[in-house]
């Protein structure tokens, strides 16, 4: 199949194909940074192509699939540096009495079985109420629980998967005036802005540490989670209702934290763009491998668009900068 077309800019490279003939073309040691959100072995079916990996016959068959991707992703990784990957554990039935698969555990063996140190996990809180009434969960419902609570679960939260490539980092990603942006619901406190890019000693950044603290914390119950990009368009008959982008929260985290301005981030699943548009956002340079043609159009909007909030954001610091100048 190879790649079908492709959107190729300073800024960005999007390429509508299968991730695998993207990832074969790229050199070795060549990423900062993977963030993305992998299809969920058996849940979902994605679209009727032969080579998506949700059309695997079975689980087992898409472990070994992914397996060639966690190699590649290995290989195109710059040594010491991180790979995030989104996911939850995957049900297996609708009756309430139907076990969970372990997905993230699943991911976590096959990571380390392809060179990979699993480092951390942020479990990215849902509302049970929200949850249920998108995908009609019966375990979820209050009838259930009057009936028989025995059969009923929890609004499992998603989880963020940390994993770092074996090797040493040879480019620190550093943060010498601290963390400048918060990502989530929360108001710093107001006393805390005037240390925003703070030049001095970084142990007065109260800013910064404010917001490393809601980083660093394992439960992020602060991510707005209807903060996505536009995907509605993007649907066709083949979708289900589940379609539902990654939460840029979450996407912003990982990208301030885990690489440096105009360094590359890779995202093989790319959907509707979500990942790309955060990198272009944050100065980066975004790449995504989608096989979906209606959803890599998507993301070339989305990610276009990027580019102009970007620019406008940079408006008034080049004018700034001109007055200073003068």
């Amino acid at each position: 199949m190879g790649i079908v077309t492709q959107t190729i800019t300073n800024e960005y490279a999007l390429w509508n194909g299968d991730c695998m003939d993207v990832m074969a073309a790229m050199p070795s040691e060549s990423v900062h940074l993977t963030i993305y959100s992998p299809p969920f072995g058996g849940l979902y079916q994605y679209s009727s192509d032969e080579r998506d990996l949700s059309n695997c016959l079975d689980y087992d068959e898409f472990l070994d699939q992914y397996g060639y991707i966690v190699t590649e992703k290995h290989r195109i990784t710059m040594p010491g540096r991180m790979s995030a990957v989104h996911c939850m554990d995957i049900p297996t039935g609708n009756t309430g009495l139907d076990a969970l698969k372990d997905f993230p555990g699943d991911l976590i063996r096959l990571h380390a079985k392809h060179g990979w140190s699993y480092v951390a996990r942020y479990h990215i809180w849902k509302e049970p109420l929200t949850v249920r009434n998108r995908t009609m969960t019966k375990s979820l419902a209050h009838k259930t629980c009057v009936s028989d609570s025995t059969r009923c679960s929890v609004a499992n939260a998603d989880y963020l998967l940390i994993f770092r490539r074996s090797g040493v980092n040879p480019v620190p990603v550093a943060h010498p005036t601290g963390l400048l942006e918060y990502s989530g619901e929360r108001k710093p406190p107001s006393e805390f802005l005037q240390y925003r890019n703070w030049q001095g000693s970084q142990l007065e950044n109260r800013y910064s540490q404010w917001v490393w603290r809601q980083y660093a914390s394992a439960f992020w119950d602060d991510v707005r989670l209807d903060r996505v990009l536009p995907y509605r368009e993007a649907r066709d008959a083949e979708d289900e209702r589940h379609v539902h982008p990654l939460q840029l929260d979450v996407i912003d985290r990982g990208i301030q934290m885990w690489s440096n301005p105009g360094e590359r981030v890779f995202t093989p699943f790319m959907g509707v763009g979500s990942e790309v548009y955060s990198a272009v956002r944050a100065g980066r340079l975004g790449m995504g491998a989608e096989l979906k043609a209606a959803y890599y159009h998507q993301a070339v909007k989305n990610v276009q668009a990027a580019k102009l909030e970007r620019a406008k954001e940079q408006a008034p610091l080049f004018a700034e900068t001109v007055a200073e100048d003068a």
